[in-house]
């Protein structure tokens, strides 16, 4: 992983909701789904616009 990458993710996961931090430990099935399946969506994002910065 590059350096840039890992500081993109990093970014994401600093500023991630704290709903979405809490049901990452959640021990219902359902809520810790939701919150991992947010969580992607949100580093897909980042990197999304980081590849399009980069063009």
């Amino acid at each position: 992983m590059t350096r840039e990458l890992t500081d993109t993710i990093l970014r994401v996961v600093e500023r991630a909701p704290q709903w979405i931090r809490r049901d990452l430990d959640a021990k219902d099935p359902v809520a810790r789904i939701r919150a991992e399946e947010s969580l992607a969506a949100m580093i897909a994002d980042a990197l999304d616009r980081q590849t399009e910065t980069a063009a």
